[in-house]
């Protein structure tokens, strides 16, 4: 889905210049993916550029599995390492990576308010070690909440499934709580810090009566996505996630950044640095293709009659 149908402030891609410097030749370049949830995104966004695993590249993998205190121990390994560019797949991710180097240059994708999070001085002068792409939470959260209502107009209580250790969270659900009154609806956070506290979370939206729960992706939740989904199903629950990787779980509806485009954009940047280019000249990208993806088995499970008008605007729709 294109951006300029998503939001009406779109932005113009940004062209990030080449340094004259370069990497050795005949060194093999080695990345350090830190958080990267789907492996195969950035595996074939490289090759697509002709980097290929284990022939002119090495990848090191570091994965938390839902466990975002990890990402700083992680993060200082890859240093350890030394590898030439850590690609960082979510805001706990970067923010570790930038706690653990000044100097390994940082590519960062799903990283919504990189500015607001001081992970960049600027979107065309980012400065420092970091650049990547970038969103903004009020863009997001204005647009979930729509669709959602628009999915359940009986919708008027939301609950927003939030990680208050997530650096990105409070700026997230801030926005919602500033976008539900334009929808005339209420929205209210409820907290969950790990699986065993999802449990609970459900329990308070019981409690409160939610009509719908807006879950805001983090590693915890992505990583527990079926259970996540099995919980808001037996509750009766409509979902609207970030990445589709929960819908395709069994959540209800996401929008997000298109992944695939996403990680095109890594690659390009990964490209670059190897190359030479230095990445605090590297302007911040935002995205232009965003997606919708609806659930249509979840939606019957839920007894949720999705109109014809929003199935037509879905990106992806699972049966």
């Amino acid at each position: 889905m294109n951006r300029r149908a998503f939001f009406a402030s779109a932005t113009t891609i940004l062209v990030a210049p080449l340094s004259a410097m370069a990497q050795q030749p005949g060194k093999r370049p080695r990345v350090g993916a830190l958080g990267t949830g789907r492996p195969e995104l950035l595996q074939q966004a490289l090759r697509e550029i002709g980097y290929v695993e284990g022939q002119n590249l090495a990848i090191e993998w570091r994965d938390v599995e839902g466990r975002a205190e990890r990402f700083d121990d992680l993060a200082a390994h890859l240093v350890r390492l030394n590898v030439d560019v850590i690609v960082a797949s979510n805001p706990a991710a970067t923010l570790a990576a930038r706690r653990a180097t000044a100097s390994i240059p940082i590519v960062m994708v799903n990283t919504p308010d990189s500015v607001q999070l001081g992970l960049v001085a600027s979107l065309g002068r980012p400065g420092g070690n970091v650049t990547g792409t970038t969103t903004l939470s009020a863009d997001l959260s204005s647009k979930q909440l729509e669709l959602l209502k628009a999915a359940v107009p009986r919708a008027v209580r939301i609950a927003i499934l939030w990680n208050p250790d997530n650096p990105w969270h409070p700026l997230a659900l801030k926005s919602a709580q500033a976008s539900a009154r334009a929808l005339a609806i209420q929205v209210h956070g409820v907290e969950a810090r790990d699986v065993g506290e999802l449990h609970h979370a459900f329990g308070a939206m019981t409690n409160e009566r939610a009509d719908a729960v807006v879950v805001l992706s983090d590693p915890m939740t992505f990583f527990h996505r079926a259970r996540l989904a099995d919980m808001a199903a037996k509750r009766r629950l409509p979902t609207m996630c970030g990445v589709r990787g929960y819908v395709e779980a069994g959540g209800l509806m996401s929008c997000w950044a298109q992944q695939e485009d996403l990680y095109r954009r890594v690659a390009s940047y990964v490209d670059r640095i190897l190359k030479g280019a230095r990445p605090g000249d590297l302007p911040i990208e935002q995205p232009t293709r965003f997606e919708l993806v609806i659930n249509l088995k979840t939606a019957r499970t839920l007894k949720v009659a999705i109109p014809r008008s929003l199935l037509q605007q879905a990106d992806m729709v699972i049966q």
